[in-house]
């Protein structure tokens, strides 16, 4: 029976799921989008790995999760570790490419930027406030343009005059755009100006300040986009590489940091696929017993009270004890 290793990024806009064995191949990946339910895509996921590994000798000896729904996904599968994505990201990336020195992630709702010197991360900043910088940009202007988001790279790449368009901001940028429409710009030449837009709104907020050396790594789901590479690769005037699974690049983290956590423990606590036929409910409450007033996050299955978390002091969580790895 071969070891395999679960991680697991769940993100605001997508998760992705991958199983890698004892050396660290990729097994199986999914990439869905979240679409606002974690638990349910999450249990919907496992089902569809579950299908995909059947019939293979495979034993799950460890889960991994990462993500914004981390904490979450980890109380309901059973996770041995939960990290933040920068650690697997930067763990991924080394892995993956050899010398990188920074990594560009750039997903549908948030984008950032890890810096790595001999494997080891350094630095790091991210963009949660503004979408001018994260993948949803893309899908707004595409959607405005009646241009499907699959089309953009190769429509970018056609182009031999990029347009500036302002892009620091997504209602000026669509204002720019619809002016250069017309005006007659080509198409090509409209949104490889909104692939240089989006860059430069990534590089004067998220990578402000920040020595961006090679080997550069580009990540995530916009990876995608082809335009994206070419205007990276024009503004840093170096290559870039997109690696061969950068969609779920934070899965592959999680899951090398569960391999690591299961040889320390001696074993693990995943709860098995079975988990994706129980009725698992999420739901919160805010806490008035002091000034904080933290938001509380029950999960409950069938009834009882799984696990609480998200107050300051820790005094929901002893009332129900998560019992889970190193998280932050």
């Amino acid at each position: 029976m071969e070891k395999a290793y679960l991680g697991v990024d769940v993100g605001s806009v997508s998760t992705g799921m991958v199983l890698l064995n004892e050396c660290l191949e990729v097994l199986a990946e999914l990439y869905l989008r979240t679409q606002g339910q974690p638990i349910r895509v999450v249990q919907e996921g496992l089902k569809a790995l579950e299908k995909q590994i059947r019939g293979m000798p495979l034993k799950i000896c460890g889960v991994g999760t990462t993500g914004s729904a981390r904490t979450l996904t980890g109380v309901l599968l059973g996770a041995d570790t939960i990290k933040n994505e920068i650690t697997c990201h930067g763990l991924a990336a080394t892995h993956v490419v050899s010398g990188v020195q920074t990594v560009l992630e750039i997903g549908g709702q948030d984008s950032k930027m890890i810096l790595l010197r001999d494997g080891i991360v350094v630095d790091f900043a991210m963009n949660t406030v503004c979408a001018a910088g994260t993948g949803s940009f893309l899908d707004h202007q595409a959607a405005r343009l009646n241009v499907p988001i699959e089309e953009f790279g190769e429509l970018a790449l056609q182009s031999q005059n990029p347009v500036r368009i302002a892009g620091r901001c997504s209602v000026f940028a669509e204002s720019d755009m619809i002016h250069k429409q017309q005006v007659g710009t080509s198409m090509p030449d409209i949104i490889a100006g909104l692939c240089e837009a989006l860059v430069r709104n990534y590089l004067n907020n998220v990578g402000k300040g920040k020595e961006i050396r090679p080997n550069v790594v580009f990540q995530g789901g916009v990876a995608a986009n082809a335009g994206i590479k070419a205007a990276f690769e024009k503004a840093l005037a170096m290559p870039v590489t997109v690696p061969g699974y950068y969609g779920v690049m934070g899965g592959i983290g999680a899951a090398m940091l569960a391999r690591a956590a299961v040889k320390s423990s001696g074993e693990t606590r995943f709860k098995g696929f079975e988990v994706s036929e129980l009725d698992y409910q999420a739901s919160s409450f805010e806490c008035r017993d002091c000034p904080n007033c933290c938001e509380v996050v029950n999960l409950t299955v069938e009834e009882e009270v799984l696990a609480r978390w998200g107050g300051r002091c820790g005094k929901w969580e002893d009332l129900r004890e998560v019992g889970l790895g190193a998280r932050f």
